[in-house]
């Protein structure tokens, strides 16, 4: 379900009538930082009334219900069904997460409804991966994320820290901050440490690098993470624009988790 982005009065739904790239020179251009509106539950019923045409179970997996009212946009269009497709299963999923690990998880659940896993082990292999994938994420500067009030735990670092890199990481289903560092090779060489951290050496990853108009930036990482790690899966990643529009351009950032 795309969420909406508002720049002054004109609308954009996110990943349909904008691309990352296209988000991004606009973002750099505008006056001021455009708003963000999750899907109202309307979308969530068209949409749960349209797939119910081609399957009779439904997993809707939304970003922490933390971070966005998506969540409760989806859990409230079931609700509102009332009985109206009475043999279609649907399941609303808070992942506790956002960006590429929310991804990762989706991937898991995909797989194991395309191997003809039922409902309940599709929920499963989701919260499987939702236990075990972790997500590090450094913004070029704090100064969206203040500015936009999206980061009440890390505010107390403005102004005089703007110029740092900051990793942020996902705990509790909202944004925490991990750790300072001042260039981005160095912010770069951190998340490598703590990703080491939080893994099982020789232990084959699942990972997803993510990037905000900083693709070369992000290809630097991913060979890095290439070099260090038994991957079995490792691709790269644009950091979706409703996330941008807190965060700025910049961002580089990893997801990942280990085992099957």
């Amino acid at each position: 379900m795309p969420i909406e982005l508002h720049f002054g009065d004109k609308l954009y739904r996110d990943g349909v009538d904008l691309s990352p790239t296209e988000f991004y020179t606009l973002f750099r251009q505008a006056e001021e930082l455009p708003i963000t509106t999750a899907a109202l539950p309307g979308s969530f019923l068209e949409a749960y009334h349209k797939a119910s045409r081609r399957a009779p179970n439904i997993l809707c997996i939304s970003l922490s219900a933390k971070l966005s009212g998506m969540f409760n946009s989806a859990r409230l269009a079931v609700e509102r069904l009332d009985g109206a497709l009475p043999d279609t299963n649907i399941s609303v999923l808070d992942c506790g997460t956002a960006a590429a690990a929310q991804g990762l998880v989706v991937l898991a659940a995909a797989r194991a409804a395309a191997s003809g896993e039922g409902l309940t082990d599709v929920i499963e292999a989701a919260k499987s991966v939702m236990q075990r994938v972790r997500l590090f994420v450094m913004l070029d500067t704090l100064r969206y994320l203040v500015k936009g009030g999206r980061a009440p735990k890390v505010a107390g670092l403005a102004t005089s820290l703007l110029r740092i890199k900051p990793i942020l990481t996902i705990a509790n289903g909202e944004a925490a901050p991990v750790t300072n560092p001042r260039t981005i090779p160095g912010a770069m060489k951190r998340i490598l440490e703590l990703m080491g951290q939080k893994v099982v050496m020789g232990q084959p990853l699942h990972v997803a690098v993510m990037h905000a108009d900083a693709l070369d930036t992000a290809i630097v990482l991913r060979d890095q993470i290439s070099s260090r790690f038994d991957c079995s899966e490792l691709f790269i990643t644009e950091f979706t624009p409703v996330m941008g529009a807190h965060t700025g351009p910049g961002v580089i950032g990893v997801a990942f988790y280990g085992g099957g």
